[in-house]
């Protein structure tokens, strides 16, 4: 399971009426496209988009499209196709916590050649209707890279203590499941 039906529920609630919730993809932009030019990557997958912004800012500047996912905002549902480039931003903290091997490994089938992550490590200011923080899995830096590495060979690994990590590299060959 990647995602249970009550917080498909609650995410698509707060997508539709929170400002600034899943609207802050583009701020990745260069970063990605800096990625996308080292790695030779043509398509690419923004995995949780929000609000597409990062595809949208992405069409101004650049002819590579970027697909997006997100399971919460119903026009972008649809099971994804893989694409040689999957971007993560603002994503991974608010999966549940026992979702969170599926989702990986959801996004490693997804990853063709190259990915870039972005994950808060601190709350948000944000609260869920239930009361919990909307950060649902608030770790260390050194959490994500252990995790991720399972998953995918760490090639850049950047932390902001306090704030987030920024994590790029390729696909492992096979996950370590």
């Amino acid at each position: 399971m990647r995602i249970s039906d009550q917080y498909r529920a609650e995410n698509a609630r707060q997508h539709t009426e929170s400002q600034g919730y899943g609207e802050r993809g583009y701020k990745h932009l260069d970063d990605v496209l800096h990625l996308r030019n080292r790695e030779g990557c043509t398509t690419a997958l923004d995995y949780g988009c929000g609000k597409a912004t990062l595809a949208k800012y992405a069409r101004r500047v650049t002819d590579m499209p970027i697909a997006c996912y997100d399971p919460c905002v119903p026009e972008f549902s649809a099971e994804p196709a893989p694409a040689e480039l999957l971007i993560c931003t603002d994503v991974l903290e608010h999966v549940e916590p026992l979702a969170l091997n599926d989702v990986l490994e959801h996004m490693h089938n997804l990853c063709q050649k190259a990915f870039y992550f972005q994950i808060a490590c601190r709350e948000a200011k944000r609260v869920l209707s239930d009361g919990r923080n909307a950060h649902l899995l608030i770790r260390d830096p050194y959490f994500w890279f252990d995790t991720l590495r399972r998953y995918f060979d760490i090639t850049d690994f950047r932390a902001l203590p306090g704030h987030s990590v920024v994590v790029c590299g390729k696909p492992l060959g096979a996950a370590y499941l």
